[in-house]
């Protein structure tokens, strides 16, 4: 179903309101300007959610293939009824084979915002956050292992390996031994309060952070469908099309910056990566650690 795009200010990124629930598209006209939208031209949201890029994209004249394997992002989206907008319910790592099913081979630009949305990370229902009492779920969609799986079944020596490395936790083992030690762990703030425990709670931050961070990536595979969607853009960018990555922890910016150096078809355009001003910053905490490279395909054909 098609109608006009609602109207919002090109001045402001757009934010999403629901059960008292935001969403500000983090860099948002930084993504748009390295994206190079061209009136007519198909472009690939990888990360739909609250769909603030993707109205950004189709406001500069732009048609939109987006990509969430949420199912309530996809009907908020729905809901918006967007001229030139197609939802795919899928993980971004189907990138290929959704474009291919859909009609489109190739596409004028890809954008991904990586990691969780705000709606997940407010709604306790989801178990993303150390802060709302939820349950231990963490999956971005509604398939697959749970963290509460892996706190309550994996073994200490596999609940510290995901620890150190997807979280870079130093306590990873002190934390993993008291998560052990402590099982059953049904919810957020149980296991929060199991690592303040293991650690002391010294730090300026949250002691958690890391933990919530390691299970989230560890369970929805995060680096693995990175990886893919870095592959996928490879195969399905035009000549000249842009990718636009904004990262939000060393890992995925790592992978993204060593990928972009090795590829023999995406030449980087960003030396450094951006990062959003004090003024963002300030009125988006959220978007602190954020970082956005971007790269443009530099030969034909497909991969």
């Amino acid at each position: 179903m098609y109608a006009a795009p609602r109207p919002f200010s090109p001045v402001q990124p757009p934010l999403r309101q629901r059960r008292g629930v935001s969403h500000t598209s983090v860099l948002y006209h930084e993504a748009l300007d390295w994206l190079a939208v061209r009136p007519g031209g198909v472009y690939v949201d990888a990360t739909l959610g609250g769909a603030g890029h993707t109205r950004g994209i189709l406001e500069r004249g732009g048609r939109v293939i987006a990509f969430d394997q949420d199912p309530e992002a996809i009907a908020r989206a729905q809901a918006l009824n967007l001229a030139g907008l197609t939802l795919v319910q899928a993980n971004f790592r189907e990138l290929v084979p959704e474009l291919k099913k859909r009609g489109f081979p190739q596409v004028e630009g890809i954008l991904a915002d990586l990691g969780v949305s705000s709606f997940h990370f407010d709604d306790a229902r989801r178990g993303f956050s150390y802060q709302h009492e939820g349950p231990l779920d963490m999956r971005m969609g509604q398939d697959g292992l749970t963290a509460g799986e892996v706190v309550n079944t994996y073994s200490e020596d596999e609940i510290a390996e995901i620890l150190y490395r997807y979280g870079e936790e130093p306590r990873s083992r002190r934390i993993a031994r008291f998560i052990v030690q402590n099982r059953p762990i049904q919810t957020t703030t149980q296991l929060a309060e199991v690592i303040r425990r293991a650690t002391g709670y010294r730090e300026a931050g949250h002691p958690a952070r890391k933990t919530f961070q390691a299970l989230r990536i560890y369970v929805n595979d995060e680096l693995g469908a990175l990886e893919a969607l870095l592959r996928g853009a490879e195969a399905v960018l035009k000549p000249g099309g842009r990718l636009v990555v904004i990262s939000f922890h060393s890992l995925e910016d790592r992978l993204v910056k060593h990928f972009l150096r090795e590829s023999t078809l995406l030449r980087p355009l960003t030396k450094k990566p951006i990062i959003p001003s004090e003024s963002e910053q300030r009125a988006n905490p959220r978007a602190r650690s954020a970082k956005l490279r971007a790269a443009e395909r530099i030969d034909g054909g497909m991969v």
